[in-house]
């Protein structure tokens, strides 16, 4: 990715992405005769993609165009399927959420830019952006997008289990106990799924820099659908609250502040909000059980991103502290297990 990097900086683009950018130019009446009139801006906090804003003066000069270009990270297909990622995109798209697809190149694709505002760390605790977070998420597990409607977190973690253990040194098996993580696994399954829990299209990773507001219509777009897929919607709920904890554009962007996790009467107002937002009325029960949920989900969300970590240490040279950020997760787990299970 750093060869990629330097590249955009000095303006010499892949001529895939070039062709590409004409094309969607050449769509909208523009002519891109001088490529070195395009302006490329690297837009930070992306850890699995680099993404970057190319504007470009239309033809009179009165309108600057804009577009998104992702880069794909090194590795990634470790995590996901590229191909399967691009289908979600296009169905959600379809589906009036999230960003057009304009354009694929080899090492990437070229989207819609979104005018609107990426939200910060500090938005996520905001009551206000917070309730509309809530509605949005309800939207977004309603989607009907095609495959298997059953919950894939717990083969995605035994699958990147295997994978972590053929990457890492035996030292750090040892320290992240990996001879031991499978049973851990199969034991939250057992622990953790219920008859009674609804299974919706999660995003799975739903960060702040995931989420876009029109400051005008406080309209909420979700974006990057890498790791989305059908899921009991506590784990995706419980996801969004653990990332509360995270400040990706701090100095130290790898480092979790777990004194931001929302506490309970936060948490029970999102759930309330969540439920109620597609006009059916909710009893205290279910929120309550919802939110006892969301809670037991954490340690699967604590497994799955501590195990991310160690895999995107080997196979991702995006400039992030992995190994760190993996190493907290893992702590959050043996930390929180006996309080949220009732043994150690």
């Amino acid at each position: 990715m750093a060869i990629k990097e330097k590249g955009f900086v000095k303006g010499c683009l892949p001529e895939e992405l070039k062709k590409v950018l004409r094309s969607v130019a050449a769509n909208w009446g523009d002519v891109m005769d001088d490529m070195q009139a395009l302006q490329v801006i690297q837009l930070s906090g992306a850890m699995t993609n680099e993404v970057y804003q190319i504007n470009w003066p239309t033809k009179n000069g009165e309108v600057v165009r804009k577009v998104l270009v992702r880069i794909y990270g090194e590795g990634v297909e470790v995590f996901f399927n590229r191909d399967d990622e691009i289908r979600t995109f296009e169905c959600i798209s379809k589906h009036g959420q999230g960003p057009r697809l304009l354009g694929r190149f080899p090492d990437g694709r070229v989207e819609e830019f979104i005018h609107a505002r990426t939200l910060s760390a500090a938005d996520l605790r905001d009551p206000e952006i917070s309730a509309l977070i809530a509605a949005k998420m309800r939207e977004f597990h309603n989607l009907d997008v095609p495959g298997p409607k059953n919950g894939f977190v717990w083969d995605r973690m035994r699958n990147w289990l295997c994978e972590a253990k053929s990457l890492c040194s035996p030292r750090d098996a040892e320290e992240f106990c990996f001879n031991s993580l499978g049973e851990e696994i199969s034991m939250l399954e057992k622990e953790l799924s219920q008859d009674h829990q609804e299974v919706g299209f999660c995003h799975n990773d739903l960060q702040y820099g995931n989420i876009m507001m029109d400051e005008e219509t406080r309209s909420i777009t979700i974006i990057d659908y890498e790791y989305a897929s059908y899921n009991p919607v506590a784990y995706d709920i419980a996801n969004h609250f653990c990332e509360m904890a995270a400040n990706y554009h701090s100095e130290t962007p790898h480092i979790l502040d777990y004194s931001q996790y929302p506490n309970l009467e936060e948490r029970q107002r999102f759930v309330s909000i969540y439920l109620s937002s597609a006009g059916n009325l909710q009893s205290d029960t279910e929120v309550e059980q919802l939110v006892h949920d969301v809670e037991k989900y954490t340690l699967a969300n604590h497994l799955f991103w501590g195990l991310w970590g160690v895999i995107s240490d080997y196979v991702n040279k995006i400039d992030f502290d992995y190994m760190e950020y993996a190493r907290q997760r893992f702590h959050q787990y043996w930390l929180r297990k006996p309080a949220l299970l009732g043994y150690s």
